[in-house]
């Protein structure tokens, strides 16, 4: 792949050293005055370089909201290197690309179809959008537990069921680096008059080689939002918000993302973006190559330790699981007896390995440009002990894996929209006491963050043992006020709705039930 000459500047990097180099007294934020007033482990934290290039909104720095200059330049190449027709810097993480991506497209009450797979920060966006979400149940492979992506023939089905859907938001990759097929769906969401919005937090990667699942953008999205910070080298929060103009208005995104950055947006991370986007402009192709082909070998090796399993294209190419991203290493530990954290756990006290996440049956593994066949083989050295420590439990699953063995519940029926149900008076109450009642809070086991009940749902029977079950799986809980799920919020009714049970059990509403 050519570079543009362009590509080798990095215009925003360059306007902040400039301005250190300038050597203006500093009578403007942030408070310790380019590092004069640093605590020595703030100092130890950032270079000294970084603590005096750490400033904001000087006329040579441009401004995030209205860039005219640097800002401007360095979004335009990243857009250009994306093939986009526009890029916009997000520093609130994808969380809030994906709030501004929804934004702007949708108005209160507008319909939008959602995977249930979706990340939770796509109900944030849906509570400040006051949209009306129509949920379609991914693709689950029951042998690994894990919900892939969208089949072709359920975007189809939807739209011809809800044609007055304004937008359709889906999740490519998943967090197990599972790509739908994002063209034909594109193809079927247009044909419907719909806009496709897409969630492709784990693939700000895949336009910089051919050996990847093609990018959202050129498969026909027309907002896509990247975690370049997860794959890439932007540092952690620096994201993108990319366009393709024709069905939304640019001027409708970036009205959106003025509304929802800080106006005190981090430069260091504004710059980190301008790096990444530099870096994969010059050595891009070859890096990936390179990762790529570590993935493989390792995904090899994995797979001739006996009791473990990395499933790989060998199960791509079907419905909801189009093309993968070999980068991603998911392990199947449940042939070793083991639930996906007791795994994990053994791994980073007695390993020293951190994985990226782990759930019910699996333990999940990121490679990236920055591996090694150091860091890989160190890696598969640490899974042949753990198979070989887990000989004799083999056959025999733990408590903590037969509980894991639950099956994900079907999606609850909605009561009311999410605006709604969060602007709504809530209530503590008991997790068993909770079958009937709506939900005031979004629970997920995290990561990958995918919500078992959103914000409005109604409790259902199958959906508290579930979270029982996953509980004593030993996953994370997210959303709950109560972390220990011993109590659940919930909405508390209207004076004039039926009460059951004495002070706790109601009916949910009736007549708010959304399709």
């Amino acid at each position: 792949m050519r570079t543009d000459e362009r590509q080798r500047r990095a215009p925003l990097v360059a306007a902040m050293r400039a301005y250190r180099e300038d050597g203006a007294l500093a009578f403007h934020t942030p408070g310790h005055k380019q590092g004069a007033g640093a605590h020595a482990l703030l100092r130890e934290l950032v270079t000294e370089a970084g603590l005096q290039e750490e400033v904001s909104l000087m006329q040579e720095l441009d401004d995030l909201h209205e860039p005219t200059g640097c800002i401007k330049e360095a979004q335009a190449l990243a857009a250009a290197l994306c093939g986009a027709d526009a890029a916009f810097f997000a520093v609130n993480g994808t969380t809030g690309a994906i709030h501004a991506m929804m934004l702007a497209v949708l108005s209160p009450g507008d319909a939008v179809l959602v995977p249930r797979n979706a990340h939770r920060s796509v109900f944030g966006a849906l509570v400040l959008a006051d949209a009306r979400p129509i949920c379609i149940g991914p693709v689950v492979d029951e042998e690994l537990g894990i919900a892939h992506g969208l089949s072709e023939e359920a975007v189809r089905r939807a739209c011809r069921q809800h044609p007055e859907a304004k937008a359709l938001l889906l999740v490519s990759p998943t967090y197990y680096g599972v790509a739908s097929d994002v063209r034909a769906i594109a193809e079927i969401v247009h044909e419907a008059g719909m806009i496709l919005l897409v969630d492709e937090a784990h693939g700000a990667h895949f336009a910089f080689s051919e050996e990847l699942p093609e990018p959202a953008i050129a498969a026909g999205a027309d907002l896509a939002a990247q975690s370049t910070h997860k794959l890439l080298g932007a540092m952690t929060q620096a994201s993108l918000l990319l366009l393709r103009e024709g069905r939304v208005e640019r001027e409708r995104v970036e009205s959106a993302m003025r509304l929802l950055t800080t106006t005190s947006p981090n430069y260091l991370l504004l710059a980190s973006l301008d790096i990444a986007r530099l870096q994969m402009a010059e050595q891009g192709a070859a890096l990936l190559f390179g990762a790529v082909a570590l993935a493989r070998k390792l995904r090899r090796e994995i797979n001739a330790i006996d009791g473990l399993f990395c499933f790989g294209e060998e199960r791509m190419g079907r419905a909801g699981a189009f093309a993968l991203d070999p980068l991603k290493i998911t392990v199947t530990v449940t042939g070793l007896g083991l639930a996906g954290a007791e795994a994990a756990h053994i791994l980073r006290h007695a390993h020293k390995i951190e994985a990226e996440l782990f759930d019910a049956r699996n333990v999940l593994f990121l490679l990236t440009y920055a591996d090694t066949p150091e860091s890989t083989a160190r890696l598969a050295a640490a899974l042949r002990s753990l198979a070989k420590s887990c000989q004799k439990t083999r056959g025999k699953p733990s408590a903590m894996a037969c509980a894991a063995s639950a099956r994900l519940p079907a999606a609850p029926p909605l009561a009311l929209g999410p605006r709604e149900a969060f602007c709504r008076p809530t209530a503590a109450c008991p997790r068993e006491a909770a079958v009937g009642r709506v939900a005031a809070e979004t629970i997920a086991f995290y990561p990958p963050g995918i919500p078992v009940i959103c914000t409005g749902e109604v409790f259902t029977e199958e959906v508290c043992s579930y979270i029982e079950a996953m509980a004593a799986a030993g996953l994370k809980v997210t959303g709950a006020a109560d972390v220990s799920l011993r109590t659940v919020r919930v909405i508390e009714p209207d004076l004039d709705e039926e009460k059951e049970c004495g002070a706790c059990r109601t009916r949910p509403p009736e007549g708010r039930g959304f399709r």
